[in-house]
């Protein structure tokens, strides 16, 4: 049978017709008192019920409105590059990366880019000919891209030329990532491969069991100088020896249950790591933490997003699947504080960077938030078609790839 992939939005509007469902159970049935009491009476009180629950729904299935802020940082944007064609949200796959003052970025027709971090000055631009669904990786002197027919595609990280190219089993929806020796990719079935990254040559490939429905999304791997970590939709951890796709070890992030396959949707997003640990979160399951070296569970709590997490200082942030922002502490997994300001503003994954976490939306704005207290301490309006993709950072600046195809970069600036 083949699997089903489910849009997240689907998720989310199937969850809130439940949601519905509970408030409608919960509504106390209005109850004529007195000799007095009518039919008609009864009903006039059920017809203003019904109002006012569909008054809340409404409230409820709403994006929270932007409220004013007291804004401390500044955010200055200090050059803007055209990539190629804008994504829709829904398939939000391209993210930018920085490495070594270049930052990379890719958009959905084709077209890779490579540029200096701090000038915006373009280092070269690439065309593959064919739309991409995944990318960009960066490593082992490669820049690596999916395309829609399912390719892998290497270009070489100082001139844009392409060194390789193979066939995957199916879609890369994730960057892939690369040592000097390996390149390692998940594709949409579940499966992970490790090429050569001199040659492109087979190494390795890991075949990872596929829940009947899953997001339309994939993990993408952490790869260091001799491990590959990948998390999957089965709700695990694994982690592979780079070179051979030897199993080091399998952690559980979150375990499947309840009724319908809906309800048993664990995807587990793509893993960070900080130091000798590794941090995973699964939608509808549980984030944890875990040692990098034999996979030891270190602590958990009940969570569910389906963005990656991002790690600052002793301080792991996550997105909710509402869009709430959420502070744990980084060794215990202690709750620091959440913000709910954005509630269903279909926010990224956040990024920290200095004192700030860093999240933009649906409609556009890049939002900074204290990573002391959660406050909302800065804001500006990137672009009119809105932010859905993952940002990037080098320490001082942010890096942001907006729905209309331009790669924005952004300084920070204490008031």
């Amino acid at each position: 049978m083949k699997p089903i992939f489910a849009s997240l939005a689907l998720a989310l509007l199937l969850s809130g017709c439940s949601s519905l469902k509970f408030w409608g159970k919960d509504e106390a049935e209005p109850v004529a008192t007195g000799a007095d009491a009518v039919a008609g009476d009864s009903q006039e009180l059920t017809d203003k019920q019904k109002k006012e629950q569909e008054k809340k729904e409404k409230k409820a299935s709403e994006p929270n409105d932007l409220k004013k802020i007291e804004a401390s940082v500044d955010l200055k944007r200090l050059w803007s590059l055209g990539v190629g064609e804008g994504q829709e949200p829904q398939d939000a796959t391209l993210v930018p990366v920085v490495v070594d003052g270049v930052v990379y970025a890719a958009s959905r027709d084709g077209r890779v880019m490579a540029a200096d971090a701090a000038e915006g000055e373009r280092r070269w631009r690439a065309d593959i000919d064919m739309p991409l669904t995944g990318g960009v990786g960066v490593g082992g002197g490669l820049v690596l891209v999916g395309t829609i027919e399912g390719d892998l595609v290497a270009l070489r990280a100082d001139s844009g030329e392409e060194a390789w190219r193979v066939a995957l089993s199916s879609e890369m929806l994730a960057p892939a990532a690369a040592n000097a020796d390996a390149v390692v990719v998940q594709t949409q079935d579940a499966k992970v491969s490790g090429f050569s990254a001199q040659t492109g040559k087979p190494l390795w490939t890991y075949e990872g069991d596929r829940p009947l429905l899953t997001l339309r999304a994939t993990a993408a791997p952490v790869v260091t100088e001799t491990m590959a970590v990948v998390g999957f939709a089965n709700g695990k951890l694994v982690a592979f020896d780079a070179a051979n796709g030897t199993v080091a070890w399998e952690a559980r992030v979150a375990m499947p249950s309840g009724r319908t396959e809906l309800e048993r949707m664990v995807d587990v997003n793509t893993p960070v790591l900080g130091g000798d640990i590794l941090y995973a979160v699964s939608y509808q399951g549980r984030i944890a933490a875990y040692s990098r070296g034999t996979g030891r569970e270190l602590w958990a709590r009940d969570a569910s997003s389906h963005r990656a997490p991002s790690l600052g200082t002793n301080q792991l942030y996550v997105v909710g699947t509402e869009d709430q922002v959420i502070a744990l502490r980084a060794t215990g997994g202690q709750e620091l504080w959440v913000n709910r300001d954005l509630r269903l503003r279909n926010v990224t994954a956040p990024q920290a960077i200095g004192e700030v976490v860093a999240v933009a939306d649906v409609e556009g704005y890049l939002h900074l938030l204290s990573q002391v207290d959660g406050r909302i301490v800065g804001r500006v309006k990137v672009d009119g078609d809105g932010v859905s993709t993952a940002m990037a950072s080098d320490g001082e600046r942010l890096f942001v790839l907006d729905n209309s195809g331009d790669l924005n970069a952004y300084v920070l600036r204490a008031r």
